[in-house]
């Protein structure tokens, strides 16, 4: 039976202590050994289920890792303090001194930085490259390249990465193919599309409440106990932890995670459509007039549409901040990074969540200062949402008077 992610999320059974429907909370620093031989043991990674420090794992960690290997059907799982402790931690394993990674050009600007000016302190380079042409990815590799890097949909300028082709490239060169799936979870399964490792940021739509801050990987689970060595592991000795209480508060929300992206990808698509008709620049991977269409819809867990992401270009900044500041008065949704937010959240990428990278490589890479990336949220009359985006609209003279506004 194909794999189900929605149903994999509702099947999973963890019984807490006295029989709770939710699993207990494990709130200790360090455990028991009945034995010190066990203890050794642990040390070894030779003690399945035995805890020996929450720096390392914990029952509340674990329960939420086992969730999310579930939902990307991957053998295992890691979770961590951020979605970048998630993605530096996958990195430092995966690379060397002396080694290359390839990435897609339009990414999360923390990634970007991290590729750009962190790693080459530990002679790690990067060659950023337009993700969606196979023959430049191709040409970028080196004999030192280890990783390819993209974003399932990327931040913000939504191009969407062929994960099947990008598979079949990283396995003819002996490569690892890493896919940030942070904006797509549910909508897409990176790891039946050949990934080798999925990463999200936890903080945006699988949370929901952008009440938490977390990270995942998730691999087999060869390269997950890599992640976890005692003496070589990057998930274990650059302690980027997740606490038991976030992580049993961040599982509790995962629950809903099925209906809630039904809803974010259903009014995503309304409203993209109500602009590219009012000739808005519009761009949304459900639209059929977006370059990526017919690679997500291949790849596409259809039930759960086509993601709550989707951006306007204004052309100047003046215009993008005039937009969402009446936005924001008129009670659209908030001035605010990040996503997955039940209410509309929007910012202007180029000057927020990608100002890391530089104005010159924005304007190689098509980002225009004027873009603003919306994170639709779960609106329940999203005419009116659309009606009122409209107005706002007519009002900073993006658009002519609509027909819909019956002003005359």
């Amino acid at each position: 039976m194909a794999h189900q992610p929605a149903n994999e999320i509702q099947d999973l059974q963890f019984f807490g202590e006295f029989g709770g429907v939710n699993p207990s909370i494990s709130d200790s620093s360090t455990y028991t050994f009945m034995s010190a031989k066990a203890m050794m043991d642990t040390f070894e990674g030779e003690q399945e289920g035995c805890y020996l420090y929450s720096r390392h794992s914990s029952p509340s960690t674990q329960y939420l890792a086992e969730a999310l290997a579930r939902m990307e059907n991957t053998a295992s799982a890691q979770v961590f303090a951020s979605g970048m402790g998630a993605i530096s931690t996958t990195l430092m394993q995966l690379c060397k001194q002396g080694n290359h990674i390839v990435s897609s050009r339009t990414i999360y600007g923390g990634t970007y930085a991290f590729m750009k000016h962190f790693l080459p302190q530990f002679g790690v380079e990067t060659s950023f490259v337009d993700i969606t042409n196979i023959e430049a990815i191709e040409a970028a590799i080196q004999p030192q390249t280890k990783v390819i890097y993209c974003e399932t949909l990327s931040n913000p300028l939504l191009e969407v990465a062929d994960i099947k082709a990008l598979s079949v490239l990283a396995k003819k060169h002996h490569l690892t193919l890493v896919v940030d799936n942070t904006f797509t979870p549910l909508c897409i399964t990176p790891a039946n599309h050949g990934a080798d490792v999925v990463i999200h940021s936890l903080t945006k739509f699988i949370n929901g409440n952008s009440d938490a801050v977390g990270g995942a990987v998730c691999a087999s689970t060869e390269f997950i106990e890599s992640l976890k060595d005692v003496n070589h592991g990057a998930g274990m000795l650059l302690g980027q932890t997740m606490d038991s209480l976030r992580a049993a508060s961040i599982l509790k929300n995962l629950r809903t995670l099925p209906i809630r992206m039904q809803k974010h990808s259903a009014n995503a698509l309304y409203l993209a459509e109500f602009f590219q008709n009012l000739g808005v620049k519009c761009a949304y991977p459900g639209l059929m007039s977006h370059q990526g269409n017919p690679t997500f819809k291949k790849m596409a867990n259809t039930e759960f549409g086509c993601s709550g992401l989707f951006t306007l270009d204004l052309g100047t900044l003046e215009k993008a901040t005039e937009l969402m500041e009446l936005m924001q008065h008129e009670n659209v949704g908030y001035l605010a990074v990040s996503l997955g937010f039940y209410k509309t959240l929007f910012t202007a990428s180029g000057s927020s969540t990608s100002s890391e990278i530089p104005e010159d490589e924005q304007k190689e890479m098509g980002l225009s200062s004027g873009l603003v990336r919306f994170s639709i949220g779960l609106d329940h009359d999203i005419q009116r949402t659309a009606m009122q985006i409209e107005k706002c609209l007519l009002a900073c003279g993006v658009i002519g008077v609509p027909k819909s506004l019956d002003l005359c």
